[in-house]
């Protein structure tokens, strides 16, 4: 996400959930013993890491836009995984790839299913791409920031256009524009129903990506406070914690293509 400022222990509250759709995307990929693995906006190199162990013979990039993530990666850097700062948006592999792997950061680009078509041209033959996109845009949560956002306050200590959210495709819409660029194409959708604890669970899992540029564009810690305030009242009201813990839906889509 370009322009924000991203805090890796917020994001990794709750590494468990945010996980599972890194293993299930990678699950239909059948890549025996890729020597070039790359990971795009790899976070805190927490899964980038697990790449490696899958494949004992890639030498695996890591690389993110947030000096803070890239920073906090680079303490899990070994003789096979490096990380580095770069742009997806400008960023060239030295060489071409066997597997590109971008969990959860494609959404923050406009276009990027141009820029995922550029991106099989990066690729070996019979090499893999797969990335995964948040598909929850229009869900409670996401509704609930643009209705604060909207009251008179914080319309007016926000400039026009400061605060983007990302946006993600239908995977038919995946499908064919990377089938349209000749690769074989398998995209889906999921929906996982976490179970978040603790007090405002969805608020705090909600600080640590799609609110980043909010919190950004608020500045002061003080206004920051009570704008999460107003929020998580209407988070509860969405969202009430029940006697198994906070049920949060979350609708994610995949796609793995593969270059002939």
């Amino acid at each position: 996400m370009a322009g924000a400022t991203w805090d890796p222990a917020q994001y990794l509250r709750f590494a468990d959930s945010r996980a599972r759709p890194f293993f299930d995307l990678l699950a239909p990929l059948r890549a025996d013993a890729p020597r070039q693995v790359v990971d795009a906006g790899c976070g805190p190199g927490n899964l980038t890491v697990t790449l490696a162990e899958r494949w004992p013979t890639a030498e695996v990039l890591g690389f993110d836009s947030s000096p803070d993530m890239v920073e906090r990666a680079a303490e899990r850097t070994t003789p096979r995984v490096r990380f580095t700062l770069d742009d997806a948006t400008t960023w060239q592999p030295a060489e071409p790839l066997d597997v590109l792997v971008a969990n959860a950061l494609l959404h923050w680009i406009p276009d990027h299913d141009r820029l995922a078509v550029r991106w099989l041209t990066y690729l070996t033959p019979g090499g893999w791409l797969a990335f995964q996109v948040p598909g929850n845009f229009e869900s409670p949560s996401h509704r609930a920031i643009d209705e604060v956002l909207a009251r008179p306050r914080w319309r007016a200590a926000l400039p026009d256009g400061v605060v983007g959210r990302g946006g993600s495709f239908d995977p038919a819409h995946y499908l064919a524009v990377l089938a349209d660029a000749g690769a074989s194409v398998d995209a889906w959708e999921t929906t996982y129903v976490h179970v978040l604890d603790g007090p405002a669970p969805v608020l705090e899992w909600m600080k640590g990506t799609a609110l980043r540029p909010v919190l950004d564009a608020l500045g002061a810690p003080a206004r920051r406070d009570e704008f999460l305030a107003e929020l998580n009242e209407r988070l509860v009201g969405l969202y009430p914690p029940g006697p198994h813990g906070t049920v949060f839906p979350f609708r994610r889509v995949f796609v793995v293509a593969q270059v002939a």
